[in-house]
């Protein structure tokens, strides 16, 4: 059935497009028009990527046919309401690959940026963090100085514990940017325990020596999740006369009444929300003020529509953003996520993932990363395109699980947080 609101150009036809250029699941969305149109948006849910291919193929195709291309948030809505449950990740991955498509379609149609779209830009670049990871802090100075060398000035630090399920442990590999942390280290069947008292007590000694070798960098950490909500309380308290940039994820999304401690009890800033799946999930984060940073992933919210208007909502209650942007998201949801920065008042970081040369033949136009900035460029649209026949090259790779993760276990055998 057409839809009744919106004309112009109308939707032709929708193609799912699997591929791994890195050894990560990532799923691509292209919408096709009438007007012989195309845009391309990022559906990459790495750990049940083939539910969400199932999901755009057998049932979104169905239902956006014939409707009009430049009736975005109309389409949005239509979508989200279509399953009748909402809030899942599945259904909201689908729903951001073809909102950013549609996005980048309106911009190609106008030959414009999205950014300029949406009231145009007010910075020339963004400021970005990098992952790093080692065994100790020494480890860890050594790599963080030949990124200063590169003009990065913040990083996302783990420290690698032996026989220890460490998170962010990975090895890694070289870029034309800098060293990336492989991501697939999460993949792995027989993963090693967990215990948090050792984490906790040799992550504090290893942050403090960081910071005693290099008093200017912004330093981050993530806890992930992985420590009992009063012992985040402790860590946070811990860690304030470090001065991180700020700590993620300190407790599970089960817990946030937790962050309300930490703010009684700390001035550390916390960033909390990659793990949220809806936009009025974070209505308490913002309105209480429990967070310093906004952290969205921005598949997991359902695109670029709700993303843009939870920043300008964060905006109003004096957050900023720092949207999550590891491997698991395309180059086309880093594309994106430069558009709001661009735009976004409340603009404070944006995580980067460095991909290799074979994403950038996957991906031409990806985001460049110039003297640790990401640079705002003026393509159309959201800048990116994919080459079909470069990323047929690389196919999902096997896996026992098609990439969900593996359970990591406490040395009692109990199941964690992952």
């Amino acid at each position: 059935m057409a839809n009744p609101i919106g004309g112009g150009m109308q939707i032709t036809d929708l193609k799912v497009i699997c591929t791994a250029p890195d050894g990560i699941r990532l799923t691509i969305v292209k919408v096709e028009t009438d007007g012989g149109l195309s845009g391309i948006g990022c559906a990459t849910f790495t750990q049940f990527p083939l539910t969400v291919v199932s999901a755009l193929n057998n049932y979104f195709k169905p239902f956006l046919l014939g409707r009009s291309a430049e009736s975005i948030t109309d389409a949005w809505h239509a979508m989200y309401l279509s399953g009748y449950w909402r809030n899942g990740s599945v259904l909201n991955n689908a729903i951001a690959g073809i909102d950013q498509a549609l996005w980048d379609l309106k911009g190609k149609a106008l030959g414009k940026p999205v950014y300029a779209l949406c009231g145009g830009k007010v910075r020339n670049d963004l400021a970005t963090y990098v992952h790093v990871n080692g065994a100790n802090a020494s480890e860890v100075h050594g790599k963080i100085i030949k990124f200063k060398e590169l003009g990065f000035d913040n990083f996302r630090v783990q420290f690698v514990i032996p026989n220890l399920a460490s998170y962010g442990s990975g090895l890694s590999f070289q870029t034309k940017v800098g060293e990336q942390t492989r991501q697939d280290y999460r993949l792995a069947l027989n993963q090693a325990p967990w215990n948090e008292n050792l984490y906790f007590e040799y992550t504090l000694q290893e942050l403090r020596k960081l910071r005693v070798l290099d008093s200017e960098i912004g330093i981050i950490h993530d806890v992930h999740e992985r420590i009992a909500p009063t012992r985040a309380v402790a860590f946070a308290k811990a860690v304030e006369d470090l001065g991180l940039l700020f700590l993620e994820d300190p407790v599970a999304p089960e817990h946030i009444e937790y962050l309300t401690d930490i703010k009684a009890c700390t001035t550390t800033p916390i960033a909390f929300g990659e793990l949220l799946n809806t936009p009025s999930d974070y209505n308490r984060l913002i309105s209480e003020r429990l967070i310093a940073y906004l952290r969205c992933h921005i598949t997991q919210i359902g695109g670029f529509t709700p993303a843009l208007k939870l920043a300008s909502t964060a905006e109003s209650f004096g957050i900023k953003t720092a949207f999550h942007g590891p491997g698991d998201l395309s180059p086309v949801g880093h594309a994106a996520h430069m558009h709001l920065g661009a735009l976004t008042p409340n603009f404070g970081i944006q995580e980067i993932y460095l991909q290799s040369e074979k994403s950038d033949a996957v991906f031409p136009g990806s985001p460049e990363i110039r003297a640790g900035k990401m640079q705002i460029n003026d393509r159309p649209g959201f800048g990116v395109e994919i080459d079909e026949e470069a990323a047929a090259q690389f196919p999902y790779p096997d896996h026992a699980f098609n990439g969900a993760w593996p359970e990591i276990r406490s040395n009692d055998g109990s199941i964690i947080k992952p």
